[in-house]
């Protein structure tokens, strides 16, 4: 979309000329047989930096995601997660599909399940009606909630009711660092939570493509086994790590600027009469709509005609998203824009 103002996910982020630089310049080797020592570096400083013994480079948080689902289940088992996670509802079943899991959802508001209910649903034993709990997953800043962040006491309190039952914790952080920011505190505090972690490197980070998978040593070996399983064994992957290494490097300082232009399109869009923004006002990147007349698509179709990408969810939402290609110009573009909208 060339030309375009392109809100429709942080995912449309093109590398930075730091990266095609270093991806031209990077070392290679091949990942599934000796290793490839660029690989090996983004892996290295990713578990370091988020307090992990080790860390795995995979093709995208999905795979990240299921990987982890394999190493912490056997088929058949249960994973337990919020109802709107990314994991349950946009991961092309992957748990049930690939891992074998029955999914148990839980209710959640704002992307924080309901602690009792968890409890009560959080199976410590085998039973006469199923097998116990395996995993429980959280997803921060969460999607479907508008990039909602929950707090470290939250994380907490999960965890601790997944662990008093013996289920393992996977933290799906595809916009870990984008939490981060939002708490003021570094990633690993959040990261410490999980007993496995995925982040994103090509939404708000900007790389071109990959995530990273992080756990204990154990873990990750059984989780590079799996990957090939799963068709994800890279050849000359250091052309994507190097890249990987720039965003993690230079790229989560920048992401407060991210969050301070959703909030001022937030503002903006307040008292828009097509449109009503969500309360309270928006901690990350991501800006849901909801669009009472039901003509989601239609406003859509409309604003592409003035330049400006958004994605509809069905007839009564919009969601908008930030990244680094939006700057304060682009977003009175975006403000005006959506004043214009035909009644």
């Amino acid at each position: 979309m060339t030309g375009m103002i392109d809100l429709r996910s942080d995912t449309v982020t093109r590398p930075t000329d730091a990266m095609w630089a270093a991806m031209q310049e990077a070392t290679l080797g091949d990942d599934t047989v000796e290793g490839d020592a660029t690989v090996q570096a983004l892996e290295q400083e990713a578990a370091a930096l988020l307090g992990k013994e080790d860390a795995l480079f995979v093709c995208s948080g999905t795979m990240g995601n299921v990987l982890a689902t394999l190493v912490h289940a056997n088929r058949g088992g249960e994973a337990v997660l919020d109802q709107h996670a990314h994991m349950a509802n946009s991961e092309g079943g992957g748990v049930s599909r690939l891992a074998g899991l029955f999914c148990r959802t839980i209710a959640s508001h704002r992307g924080e399940m309901d602690l009792d209910l968890l409890s009560d649903n959080v199976r410590g034993g085998y039973s006469r009606y199923g097998e116990p709990t395996a995993m429980v997953a959280i997803e921060t800043s969460h999607n479907a909630a508008g990039g909602c962040v929950q707090g470290l006491d939250y994380f907490s309190r999960v965890a601790g009711i997944a662990r008093e039952r013996g289920a393992a914790v996977h933290l799906d952080g595809a916009r870990l660092f984008n939490a981060a920011v939002a708490l003021g505190v570094e990633a690993r505090e959040i990261a410490l939570h999980g007993d496995s972690v995925t982040f994103c490197l090509s939404k708000g980070l900007s790389a071109p493509m990959g995530s990273v998978l992080l756990g204990s040593r154990e873990f990750i070996e059984r989780a590079r086994t799996l990957r090939r399983t799963i068709g994800g064994g890279l050849r000359q992957a250091g052309i994507m790590a190097a890249a990987g290494l720039v965003a993690l490097r230079t790229m989560p300082a920048k992401l407060a600027d991210d969050h301070r232009r959703t909030l001022m399109l937030w503002e903006r869009l307040r008292e828009n009469t097509r449109v009503e923004t969500d309360r309270p006002a928006p901690q990350t990147n991501i800006l849901r709509l909801a669009v009472p007349d039901g003509r989601a698509e239609d406003h859509a179709r409309w604003l592409a005609t003035r330049g400006v990408a958004v994605r509809a969810s069905g007839r009564q939402a919009m969601r908008l998203v930030i990244h680094r290609h939006i700057d304060d110009t682009a977003i009175d573009t975006v403000s005006n824009a959506f004043e214009a909208l035909p009644g």
